[in-house]
């Protein structure tokens, strides 16, 4: 079935909303002002806690309105409220909305870009070039470090400080033709893989790429933890900043670290006390307690009509955790001084494309409103 065409009515989600048990409906159906979450004392905990608290702007991941032209889209989020952007500048996202080539070399097309965003008082936060630059093709590695170097230099241009990616995955050795994901040191060979992949292809690799972001005045690559790369939770990211230094931070996407059990407000104080959190994607993710009882957590879907046996699935903001949930999570990003922006990536198959970045804006909104005092 495509996601994009799925009926509110079709069994599957259906089945979807009855295992979910209508998650949110305190933030999808509730009043504007929530406030109303909240008992009193707690009002007043949050007005002391975090009176002079940074209101973290809501921002967009572009590539969910890759549909549209980049009028279009300026358009839309306008109207949405958007007060941010992260931008697709080539690899898995693409780059419908920022021609990365002429933009380096046509300085007048530079400035009427970036005049769109100044014009709607919309903050062009982040770069995004997810890829494989240590892909064991050539090819493919050349290509996704080559999109990467022309972000950097896209980057210092706009004065934006933040490039978000993957770390990638090489092969399991020098002779191999595609990624080989390793996570275990058991059997012996894994334990060789892993070994080879960090010695002679990730940390290399991202030692020369950190070093040409810092030339250019860029000192935050923002890793997304992600299945299939070698950066896959905090223990990994950590490693790998350890390895090549202080421009490995992390891109806080907690819908890759529910379904591994990470508490996320422990995660995001991690990164925090190391220096290490770079950016936040908002993008939730469901789990459903009897498929994981029987199929374990790594039993991952993205297409609606999978998920009656799904163990989990992508979901927009407060619909896979509870709207309190979400709340306690912007505080903590607050509560740590957190100086990035919360970056709405939307990949719910039931609530595709615009429907899932109302939601989720309208929850961080009202969140954010509890949490300052403004609600």
């Amino acid at each position: 079935m495509d996601p994009h065409s799925a009926s509110p009515h079709s069994p599957s989600r259906r089945t979807f909303m009855t295992t979910t048990g209508g998650l949110l409906a305190a933030a999808v159906a509730a009043p504007r002002n929530t406030s109303a979450l909240l008992s009193p004392a707690e009002r007043d905990s949050n007005s002391n806690s975090l009176s002079a608290a940074r209101k973290i702007p809501i921002g967009i991941f572009d590539p969910v309105f890759n549909h549209l032209s980049l009028d279009q889209m300026m358009e839309k989020i306008s109207a949405l409220g958007i007060e941010a952007v992260e931008i697709g500048t080539g690899g898995y996202p693409g780059t419908p909305h920022c021609p990365v080539q002429e933009l380096l070399t046509d300085n007048a097309k530079l400035r009427a870009w970036k005049k769109k965003f100044e014009d709607r008082s919309i903050q062009v936060a982040v770069l995004s070039c997810h890829g494989n630059p240590v892909h064991p093709d050539a090819k493919t590695a050349e290509r996704d470090a080559e999109i990467f170097r022309r972000t950097v230099q896209l980057a210092e241009r706009l004065g934006v400080g933040v490039i978000v990616g993957f770390s990638g995955c090489p092969g399991g050795n020098a002779t191999d033709t595609m990624p080989n994901w390793a996570t275990y040191r058991w059997p012996p060979e894994y334990a060789q893989i892993l070994d080879w992949q960090w010695k002679e292809r990730v940390v290399p690799y991202w030692k020369q790429a950190a070093k040409f972001a810092r030339d250019h005045g860029v000192h935050k690559l923002a890793l997304e933890m992600h299945p299939g790369f070698v950066v896959y939770n905090p223990m990994t990211l950590l490693k790998l900043r350890e390895a090549v230094g202080e421009e490995i931070g992390a891109n806080c996407d907690l819908s890759h670290l529910f379904w591994q059990g990470c508490d996320p407000l422990e995660v995001i104080r991690l990164f925090a006390k190391n220096n290490a959190l770079f950016h936040a994607h908002m993008k939730d993710t469901v789990m459903f307690k009897e498929n994981v009882a029987k199929y374990g957590v790594l039993n991952f879907v993205f297409d609606p009509k999978d998920l009656p046996q799904a163990s989990a699935a992508f979901r927009a903001v407060g619909y896979g955790h509870s709207a309190n949930t979400w709340k306690e999570i912007v505080r903590t990003y607050m509560e740590v001084g957190y100086q990035g922006i919360l970056s709405i990536e939307n990949e719910d198959p039931i609530l595709p494309g615009e429907v899932g970045v109302e939601r989720a804006m309208y929850v961080l909104k009202n969140v954010r409103s509890e949490l300052l005092g403004s609600a």
